[in-house]
Formats: C-alpha cells, structure tokens, sequence
C-alpha cells in the first residue's frame, strides 16, 4: 500500500508520518525537497499512491484533489475544504455504523477539525438520541495548545522573546466566524450554530472543548447521570472515545491531560440544574493526525488502532 503526504513539512504532515514511519504493512512516498511544491512531482505522486493526505491550506487541497486522475486513488483531507462537502465522507467512525461504513468503502474522507471533534463528540449523541434538541441554544469554549495554529503559531510562542500576552490564554475567533462551525452545525444537525469561543494557551498541545447545558431547557428529567449514561452508552464499544465517571473524582481538568495520545475522554460534571461536558484530548491527536491514521487504517482494511498512541 503506498501512502503519500502532500504538505507533509507541516505541522499534522509532520505528525502523520511519524506515525506512519516505522510500519511495514506501508511505503511512504517522499518528494526531495526541491520538489516538495513542484506541481508536476505532487501531481505524479498523487497519482501513483493508493492513498493520499492532504495536509494542506484550503485552497491547495482542492488544488491537489484536481490533480488527481487516477480513479483508485483514496484522499485523507485534513484541510476544512471539503468537510460539509457533498461526495466526502466525514471521518469520524465512531458517531455511527453508517458513518464508518462510509468511511471504509469511500474513496474521499474528510478528516474532522480539532475544536469540531471535541463539540461534535459531546454533542452529536445526545441531538440524535434526543435528550437535547436540535434548536438548543448551545455554546462550547474549547483551550488548546499552540501547535494547532501552525509552525508560525508555534515559532511565535516558542520565541524567547515572546510578548508577555502570549503567557496567557487568549479568546479568539471574536466574530463567531471560526471555520470549524459549518461542520459542528451540519454533522450534528443542528438548526443554529453554537456560540463558540476558542482559546489559545501557552502549551505546546492538548485540548479540552467544554459544552454547556441547562437542563430544564431539555426534553424530559435529565440529569448529568443521564447525560453521562446516554454518551456512555453510545460509545461503549468504540475503541478510542471513552467516558469518565461522573465529576470524574478531581476538581479540576488539565487541557494538556492527554498530550501525545490519539484517543479522547468524555467528562460529565455538574449538578441537578447544569451540566458540563468536556472532550479531552490532543489537538495534534484525534484532532488531526492520529484521527488521519485512524482512517486509513479503516480504508485498508487493518485494525484502526494500528500506529496509534493509545
């Protein structure tokens, strides 16, 4: 099976064959240097593997998917191009059977975005079980590390010199305009967006997205027991999501608590009126990279936890 990453310098590329560099079930196809941008070289490797991932900006990824005429060749995006895209797969195996049957037999995934994976996980099972309803006013804040916003990002905070406001966490995406929110929207079903508001910390990588709840705005005698019940039961026989006991026995959570793993944890706290629901896990893991391996596990055919830190 040949593998190749286009835009494999970046940040989720550069994670991506780490993961994949030492496996023997696959051969990755590199470009030298000079000929990482050759549009000619990129056009002759997409053409030549079985599966591709783009690990590119948005434009440069429909760009690649244009080059492509080889009809077996199988695309991972990890760009937000074709998220909500008719004829793309979405790569999240564990919010149903359909959507990992898609995933198995599709020739065009599209992998989740960072911050959408943790909203989409707390918040998908519940609209379609129906413990919250579709319209509900829903607003998430999600902390993640630096590296998700890129080698520039990552330059900037790593910069001895650094100003003093890149200590601290950072609110951003003001104009609740973030390119995550068409997809956490359209996945889940929901009829509004959420108000969402990410933030940035002085931590290399690690994410924790938070959904909040007012339980009286929900349809029957809800409770976080039956919040945590409800996820538990919906993911009980995936592999790489879990859910934590209720309130979880500490009081507080780390956003950097799973750095360097590719699965995610659920945490249900809170009391009888509201309740929280936090998605912990690594922003460059099971939101990105590790979620990228994830699917071509799935695409060819090998268990999906292959290659993964768990």
């Amino acid at each position: 099976m040949k593998i190749y990453i286009d835009g494999s310098a970046g940040t989720t590329g550069l994670q991506i064959y780490e993961r994949l560099a030492e496996r023997k079930d696959i051969e990755l196809l590199t470009l030298p240097d000079g000929l990482r941008k050759d549009a000619s070289a990129r056009r002759d490797a997409l053409n030549g593997c079985d599966i591709a991932f783009l690990c590119l900006p948005d434009d440069a990824a429909r760009e690649a998917v244009g080059m492509i005429e080889n009809p077996n060749v199988r695309v991972i995006d990890a760009s937000t191009a074709h998220r909500t895209a008719e004829g793309w797969a979405y790569g999240f195996p564990e919010l149903s059977e359909d959507r990992r049957a898609a995933i198995e037999s599709g020739t065009r995934i599209a992998n989740p975005g960072c911050h959408a994976t943790g909203f989409i996980a707390c918040v998908y099972p519940l609209v379609k079980l129906g413990l919250v309803p579709a319209d509900y006013p829903f607003t998430c804040f999600s902390l993640t590390g630096y590296s998700g916003g890129g080698k520039k990002m990552i330059a900037d905070y790593e910069n001895p010199e650094k100003p003093t406001g890149l200590s601290s966490p950072r609110i951003y995406a003001l104009t609740q305009q973030h390119k995550h929110l068409s997809e956490m929207q359209t996945v889940c079903g929901l009829t509004r967006a959420p108000v969402f508001s990410p933030i940035v910390d002085d931590y290399y990588k690690g994410m924790a997205t938070t959904v909040t709840l007012h339980l009286d705005l929900l349809p029957g005698h809800q409770t976080a027991k039956t919040v945590r019940e409800a996820l538990d039961g919906w993911y009980q026989y995936q592999r790489l999501i879990n859910v934590a006991p209720i309130n979880w026995g500490t009081p507080m959570i780390d956003a950097n608590a799973f750095a360097g793993r590719d699965d995610l944890m659920l945490i249900v706290s809170g009391g009888d009126e509201r309740v929280t629901v936090t998605a912990l896990f690594d922003n460059l893991g099971k939101g990105a990279s590790g979620a990228a391996v994830q699917n071509m596990n799935l695409l060819m055919g090998a268990d999906e936890l292959t290659g993964l830190n768990v």
